[in-house]
């Protein structure tokens, strides 16, 4: 078993240069700065306390055959007790070996994909998401320069499919619908993105689906062609959603 000295000096190599498309290069260089002015935490906390409700969770990247950036999914095993049979992004609860966000969202990807470190450059960690459940979420972005390396290696216990998706399909119109739902006297919008991958139809919803939405506005750099109308907690109404609804009120 690969110890945790090891394990942590290979996920220290994330900033190391991408080879790859000029895509992911771009990708990179616009994220580079903050890796050069911080190579060692990307804006990480290092924890210093026993673990707390805490999780995080991968977005990994890669080149596509059309040359367009795919992201990496998995279905969770129906034996779960929770969110049995739903689509996720790889991640999980921080663990108190790990020493910071990055370390968890990369162990947690070895353990469920097979998903070596040394290949994932992680270039940036976006904004926490806070569930109803009292968890805080903490979506690790990293690039998967060389998608042949990478052989999938599935947990059965945790993980029962593994696929990927154009990033760009989470800021359309197209395939989507979306619910409107309410908690604590609020009304936000749950939004579902229908996919089929080698003939198998999945769904990706709740905080997966507003967790890339969020990752392909910025990543992307442009906004989504919807009305998010997000929760309070997941960071409520963004200004894309003040000028459709201004818009919409002319």
């Amino acid at each position: 078993m690969e110890s945790r000295k090891h394990r942590k000096g290979k996920m220290e190599s994330h900033s190391a240069e991408v080879r790859g498309s000029q895509r992911l290069q771009a990708l990179l260089h616009h994220f580079q700065p903050s890796i050069t002015n911080n190579p060692h935490n990307l804006n990480r906390s290092h924890f210093t306390s026993k673990p707390t409700k805490r999780a995080a969770v991968l977005i990994c990247l890669f080149e596509g055959s059309d040359g367009n950036l795919r992201v990496i999914l998995t279905l969770r095993a129906s034996s779960l007790s929770r969110h049995s049979g739903e689509v996720a992004l790889p991640g999980g609860k921080r663990e108190e070996g790990d020493a910071d966000d990055v370390e968890t969202a990369l162990r947690e990807a070895k353990e469920e994909i097979g998903l070596d470190p040394s290949l994932v450059s992680v270039i940036t960690l976006l904004e926490p998401f806070h569930t109803k459940y009292g968890i805080t979420v903490i979506p690790v972005v990293g690039i998967l320069s060389n998608k042949d390396a990478f052989s999938p290696v599935l947990d059965s216990a945790e993980v029962e499919a593994i696929f990927d998706v154009p990033l760009e399909m989470f800021l359309k119109n197209e395939n989507r619908r979306a619910e409107e739902r309410e908690w604590m006297g609020e009304k936000h919008l749950v939004h579902y993105f229908d996919y089929e991958f080698e003939n198998t139809q999945y769904v990706i919803w709740a905080i997966t689906a507003a967790i890339l939405i969020r990752a392909a506005t910025i990543l992307l750099q442009r906004p989504p062609e919807f009305l998010e109308q997000r929760p309070k907690i997941w960071g409520g109404i963004t200004e894309n959603d003040m000028i459709m609804l201004q818009n919409s009120s002319k």
